[in-house]
């Protein structure tokens, strides 16, 4: 049908190019159909030329005879049998065969439903073409009109409707004029019987018996046996420094070059030196030894050959004894030397070891052999001895093994006071200053003033020096007291340090003084104490004085801190009476109150009532915080009353002075 099936197990790139060889592309491909047809393995194929193509087509050629062969023998089966099962198996070449039968029975198939042969199932390309080749070669055979041929139209002949159909053994080109031969082989359309090959011709085939002649034969037209000449045909793999020698059935490669005498000729055609010491048996008289040469060999006296320690003496005839502590180098390093028959021995220092295997004198690490015998810290080998080192904050004793403590005091390493202690030493400061957390030997000075207890050190302010501290008061009313850190009040009214004039009277307050001058009405009279208090005594006929319920009007005074921490009243003032509480005056019962009239800043002041002794007492309390500087007279009344609804009244005026501190 004139078709090639492409199916291989290993798909090929095809390519041309032009490569000088010996044979044409045409005799590389008939070799490998000569080797299908003998179903030989096409993968291992012998070489015929050196070039890489001809081995391609070669290859290429052998497999696509054998899956011809292999197709058509699917088709014989589709069309003796009309089933593919007999070729069910799982193998390459099996494979092809069942291909080939299943895509026949699709074209027996078309061509019984009465349909095209040209059918367009995507069965792939070879498997339409076997399909539509069983499908018109059963065509073919139901045909049997036939016009003549009509030129100039058709290639073969033409039907009444200019029609092309082409002659036995062709089939119709798409073009629907030209032919094509069909392969009766391929299709298994030939008559040929067992035990022969069908050879597919030109709009015909022949069949040929099957003859296998083997390796370096091939099957004439005659069915004889014929000698391959690989050297002519150019299928030999002799290399470029071989020629090829035809042999039956095979060939020789045969070295172009000739080697001289002396060498071997390898597998590659190079010339080897041949090593006639070894070839050969005793090639040099006894008492010679046999040197080897390029192409040759030559015999040289035997010497004598003296061991080690050995040399031969002046004459050459024996050997003697080598002095080896007299060699120019010294071979024992300085050590004692003592020769012996043959070698010598080293006599080695203190603190060293003679090693046999190399014959020198090796340091004895000391260290390693006696550990923590030597040293009572650290010990560090030296050659051929060992010395004794410290830990920090230790010397070497005079013994130089043991260690001493080291009173690295001396060396005054704090900034003020150091102490030794075993294998170390401490820094400790003087009062006043602390050890540095940086190197602990610097002592920084402690600044007493900043720290959390520094605002209760001082009562007024704390001032920091080298070591210490000081406090102060402030300027004027105030003194430090004995302790350093206190503030007292100066009392200027004792010390006479006050201005009042003659008609005032001197009150000291916390951190300074007051002059205070009371004038008492000309109906009353004066009395001087620590308080000043005016009296009420009435001339007779003063009507006026006499019905003033006032009695009598008292001044005092108080100086307060402005207190830090203010967490409960403070009794300040106390307003002391002699009426009884519980008890009454005859025919009279007597009841007191207190009251606060003026002066009461902030309300940060009240008044309570309360008994003390079985008397009543008024109790005068500051309830809430003042900032001083700041001054306030409290005018106080103290109220007698009595069941008639008598009264009588004293006023006290409390000055009070509200330091500007606490102290």
């Amino acid at each position: 049908f004139g078709y090639k099936l492409v199916v291989f197990c290993s798909i090929l790139m095809a390519f041309v190019f032009i490569e000088a060889q010996q044979l044409s592309l045409d005799d590389c491909c008939k070799d490998g159909q000569k080797r299908g047809n003998d179903n030989e393995d096409c993968a291992s194929l012998p070489l015929i030329s050196p070039s890489t193509t001809c081995r391609i087509v070669q290859e290429q050629c052998c497999v696509t005879v054998l899956e011809d062969n292999m197709c058509t023998t699917g088709i014989n089966v589709a069309k003796e049998q009309g089933l593919c099962d007999s070729l069910f198996a799982n193998t390459c070449e099996t494979k092809t065969a069942k291909m080939c039968c299943d895509c026949c029975l699709v074209g027996k198939a078309a061509l019984e439903l009465g349909l095209s042969c040209d059918h367009s199932l995507s069965v792939g390309y070879q498997c339409g073409l076997v399909s539509r080749a069983c499908c018109v070669h059963g065509s073919q055979n139901n045909q049997t009109a036939e016009t003549t041929l009509t030129e100039g139209k058709c290639a073969h002949r033409c039907e009444g409707n200019d029609t092309c159909i082409c002659f036995k053994g062709y089939k119709l080109k798409p073009d629907g004029k030209s032919c094509e031969d069909i392969n009766e082989c391929l299709l298994g359309a030939s008559n040929c019987r067992a035990g022969e090959r069908c050879i597919n011709t030109e709009g015909s085939f022949r069949c040929q018996r099957e003859v296998s002649c083997g390796t370096g034969y091939e099957l004439t037209d005659s069915n004889n046996c014929k000698d391959i000449d690989e050297c002519e045909t150019g299928i030999h793999n002799c290399g470029l420094e071989f020629k090829c020698q035809n042999t039956q059935g095979s060939f020789r490669c045969l070295p172009k070059m000739q080697c001289g005498a002396g060498f071997i000729q390898d597998a590659l055609g190079h010339c080897i030196d041949i090593n006639e010491c070894v070839s050969q048996t005793g090639p040099c008289p006894r008492g010679q030894v046999c040197i080897n040469t390029l192409g040759s060999y030559i015999c040289q006296r035997n010497a004598v050959n003296c061991g080690r320690g050995y040399h031969l003496n002046d004459d050459g005839t024996r050997c003697v004894d080598i002095d080896e502590c007299k060699a120019p180098v010294p071979v024992c390093g300085g050590h004692g030397c003592i020769n012996q028959l043959g070698s010598y021995r080293c006599e080695c220092e203190s603190g060293y070891n003679f090693n046999s295997i190399t014959r020198l004198c090796e340091d004895n690490n000391e260290c390693r052999h006696y550990p923590g015998r030597l040293c009572a810290h650290k010990c560090e080998n030296t050659l051929g001895s060992y010395k004794c080192s410290c830990t920090t904050g230790f010397k070497l004793a005079a013994d130089g093994r043991n260690c001493d403590d080291l009173n690295e005091c001396e060396s005054n390493p704090c900034s003020q006071e150091c102490a030794n202690v075993y294998g170390s030493y401490q820094c400790y400061c003087r009062r006043g200053y602390q050890l540095s957390d940086l190197d602990g030997m610097t002592c920084e000075d402690i600044d007493e003033c900043a720290l959390p207890t520094g605002g209760h050190i001082c009562s007024y302010r704390c001032h920091n020096t080298a070591g210490s501290f000081h406090c102060s008061c402030p300027v004027s009313g105030y003194t430090l007291s004995p302790n350093g850190r206190s503030c007292q009040d100066v009392d200027e009214c004792v010390t006479g340090t006050h201005h009042c004039a003659e008609n005032q009277s001197c009150f000291n307050v916390q951190g300074g003084f007051r002059c205070l001058s009371f004038e008492c009405p000309h109906t009353t009279r004066l009395e001087r104490s620590d308080t000043v208090r005016c009296v009420k005594s009435c001339q007779p006929n003063d009507f006026v004085c006499i019905l003033d319920p006032t009695h009598s009007v008292s001044h005092t005074f108080i100086s307060l801190p402005t207190f830090r921490e203010f967490t409960q009243p403070e009794e300040i003032v106390f307003l002391r009476t002699t009426v009884p509480a519980y008890g009454v005056y005859p025919l009279v019962t007597y009841e007191v109150n207190f009251e606060i009239l003026e002066g009461n800043l902030e309300n940060a002041f009240d008044i309570i009532k309360r008994v003390d002794n079985g008397k009543y007492v008024g109790v005068v309390r500051q309830v809430k915080p003042l900032i001083g500087p700041v001054a306030t007279v409290l005018k106080l009344s103290m109220r007698n009353l009595t069941a008639q609804g008598d009264s009588s009244q004293n006023i006290i005026n409390v000055h009070v002075f509200v330091s500007e501190f606490w102290f």
